[in-house]
């Protein structure tokens, strides 16, 4: 038996796309931010770049909840928008930051495509669910405390309420949870090829948003 048929899809999908992961988390930008030299600009324009992602994936999340492909993945508990903009108000100092706030171009191509994808794949949308999701859920708790230790925000409180996962009562089983769903998502061998093969895009467009942030800012410059 072939290892496609005997490999559960959760599996296949962060081993496929381990390559592209991990070009994301070695990125010049991130790297600096969490060796903490950048400041906490950088971090707010990182957070800036993420509400345009998010809002792309979250405004497309009614629309899909009953969708037998996307709907199982739709789970209230983890929409980041509200916290993202708690985030941004505090660091923003309760400014009107929305006003006249524009994504990097490479931030503009990665939400457009969540968009695209939102509207004419499900699949495609449970790629970029699963790839910012369970990373942040995940991997965002590194960047958390980088952010409190650094620039001295309240222990989860506000400037990284991003990363708080609070209705997220158990995230190890809430993970298992859903890799299980992956295991069982819909489709042939060949749409779970494509669904791998935007997982990979995903990492790319996000590998993009860092790569442009570190043009931004540059080490010299922090």
């Amino acid at each position: 038996m072939s290892a496609p048929e005997t490999t559960p899809f959760s599996t296949l999908i962060r081993t496929a796309s381990h390559e592209q992961h991990t070009e994301a988390e070695n990125s010049s930008f991130m790297s600096d931010l969490l060796g903490g030299r950048l400041g906490v600009t950088a971090y707010t324009r990182y957070t800036e770049q993420l509400w345009f992602v998010y809002r792309a994936l979250e405004e497309a999340a009614d629309r899909l909840a009953e969708d037998p492909v996307a709907g199982p993945f739709i789970r209230p508990e983890l929409f980041r928008v509200a916290a993202l903009e708690q985030d941004l108000d505090h660091l923003h100092g309760g400014a009107d930051w929305a006003t006249g706030l524009r994504p990097l171009p490479a931030t503009a191509a990665y939400a457009d495509r969540v968009t695209e994808v939102a509207r004419d794949w499900p699949g495609g949308y449970v790629a970029h669910h699963y790839t910012r999701y369970l990373g942040d859920l995940s991997g965002g708790q590194i960047i958390r405390g980088t952010a409190e230790k650094n620039w001295g925000f309240e222990r989860k409180g506000a400037g990284v309420r991003f990363y708080v996962f609070e209705e997220v009562g158990n995230p190890a089983a809430f993970k298992r949870e859903y890799r299980r769903l992956l295991d069982e998502l819909p489709g042939d061998e060949l749409e779970r090829q494509r669904v791998v093969d935007e997982c990979k895009r995903a990492f790319a467009l996000n590998t993009a948003v860092f790569r442009e942030l570190g043009e931004q800012f540059p080490l010299s410059a922090a």
